[in-house]
């Protein structure tokens, strides 16, 4: 099995007792180690997430606060996304208590 360090870039500064190395007196905090495929994803090696690369949602969340910049550069967003809609219906509803509210809902335009 192969393993990745966490690329969490404060991942050896966390204060936990899983990250505690070394003998006594020369002790240090540690970068997690992460077994690659840890989660089997239905045998499906093609699915590549977080989980191979971030001990948890906290050093993932640094990595991306420290690298934004540099993550939208490689796929920039000049223009706006659309979906196309139609005409979203609006519904009152009312309970047995005099209390009203409206729900919208919203349907795509399949353009297939």
């Amino acid at each position: 099995m192969d393993y990745n360090w966490c690329h969490g870039p404060r991942c050896h500064e966390r204060q936990t007792t899983t990250r505690v190395r070394g003998v006594k007196g020369s002790k240090v905090l540690r970068t997690i180690k992460i077994k690659q495929g840890r989660y089997n994803y239905s045998g499906r090696p093609e699915l590549i997430t977080y989980d191979d690369y971030f001990c948890d949602q906290t050093c993932l969340m640094d990595f991306v606060r420290t690298h934004l910049t540099s993550i939208v550069a490689i796929a920039p967003r000049p223009d706006a996304l659309e979906t196309p809609i139609q005409d979203p219906k609006k519904t009152t509803h009312t309970n047995n208590y005099g209390y009203s509210w409206t729900s919208t809902e919203i349907k795509r335009v399949d353009n297939a």
